[in-house]
């Protein structure tokens, strides 16, 4: 699919749903927190939420590396 090798669209999706909500923390920051707190109490909606807005940046990431295995061509 094109939309997923296009990094503008993958990066208006982290600026948008991987950082929402922005106040008073991005919802992923706490939640990588509270990850790298144990992980105690969380419930499987938490782990979606992880995911759902993790799922950008793991696009992003993927695009950067093909573009780096692309430019050493």
């Amino acid at each position: 699919m094109k939309i997923l090798n296009d990094y503008k669209i993958i990066i208006l999706a982290c600026l948008t749903l991987g950082l929402a909500p922005y106040s008073p923390e991005p919802h992923l920051l706490g939640k990588l927190r509270w990850i790298s707190g144990g992980a105690i109490g969380m419930t499987f909606s938490d782990w979606f939420d992880v995911f759902l807005h993790g799922a950008p940046f793991v696009l992003l990431i993927r695009i950067v590396f093909i573009k780096i295995r692309d430019f050493s061509k």
